[in-house]
């Protein structure tokens, strides 16, 4: 069952400022990593692992739990911060992301952390991996989702379209992708680099189930995963998102894809966090 530990939408907002300052505080010590993408997908996160996701932090290798891809594996940082609220380490480990030998890695690693489905970060290729999870929990009649988080610039790659192509001829059911879509990439503007518009039209023609959301309402989030876990088709959720999400310098800004905020930065941002 979902470990979940809040009920309320003042509960969930609380959460997620409280998660928000643990991806900022965690990358100002590492010195390097990726807010931007991380502020916009912790909102999903948290709904998804607080109300829907099945799992078991004390037995991350439970058979029957529900498996993540964080295909777009440079925004790990929301899902430790997420992973250790829940019970999966000791919160002080957060001190260690991409230190040597630390589990926190700069990209998730399944051999270092339990609780990690698969080691990601070469982008492009999680949605073909879930799929396989996906194909698998049919084949052995289980009934564990497989949900997997895409970044707006992966869905540049061929790989992808391959996947998106096959999961409705398997009829894949438990299969959800959900879009990152903060319409920013480490070159620049989305639409700048490779415009990846209609993708709601070209979701559709390839026969997913399409909910479009504001991937900051956590109602919205809560209803659509709802509906992704009824359906008898693969689900594609298109979240829109801002990039550094909830601190006002950092939003919509490109440069904060991969940069790591100053002490005097992540001051000002958490202290933004927290009034927010």
């Amino acid at each position: 069952m979902p470990t979940a530990n809040v009920e309320t939408q003042t509960d969930l907002k609380a959460l997620t400022q409280e998660l928000r300052v643990d991806i900022i505080r965690m990358i100002e010590k590492a010195g390097s990593g990726h807010p931007g993408g991380s502020l916009s997908i912790i909102d999903i996160l948290t709904v998804l692992y607080d109300k829907h996701f099945q799992h078991r932090p004390k037995e991350p290798h439970w058979p029957d739990r529900d498996r993540l891809v964080l295909s777009k594996g440079h925004a790990c940082p929301a899902l430790y911060a997420l992973m250790a609220h829940h019970g999966y380490f000791d919160k002080a480990q957060l001190d260690t992301l991409r230190k040597l030998g630390s589990p926190l890695q700069g990209h998730p690693d399944r051999f270092r952390l339990p609780g990690i489905d698969v080691s990601t970060g070469s982008l492009g290729q999680g949605l073909s991996i879930a799929q396989g999870m996906a194909m698998t929990a049919k084949m052995d009649g289980k009934d564990y989702h497989t949900w997997c988080i895409l970044g707006d610039g992966e869905m540049q790659e061929g790989q992808i379209w391959e996947a998106l192509m096959s999961a409705p001829k398997f009829g894949l059911g438990n299969l959800t992708a959900i879009l990152d879509f903060n319409n920013s990439q480490i070159d620049g503007p989305m639409e700048e680099i490779m415009n990846i518009n209609p993708i709601a039209d070209k979701i559709q023609s390839f026969n997913w189930n399409l909910i479009e959301l504001d991937g900051h309402d956590f109602k919205q989030i809560d209803d659509a995963i709802a509906k992704a876990k009824a359906s008898d088709v693969p689900t594609f959720l298109l979240a829109c998102t801002v990039k550094g999400k909830a601190v006002s310098f950092m939003e919509h800004q490109n440069a904060w894809h991969g940069k790591a905020p100053t002490k005097e930065e992540a001051d000002k941002a958490c202290e933004e966090i927290k009034n927010g």
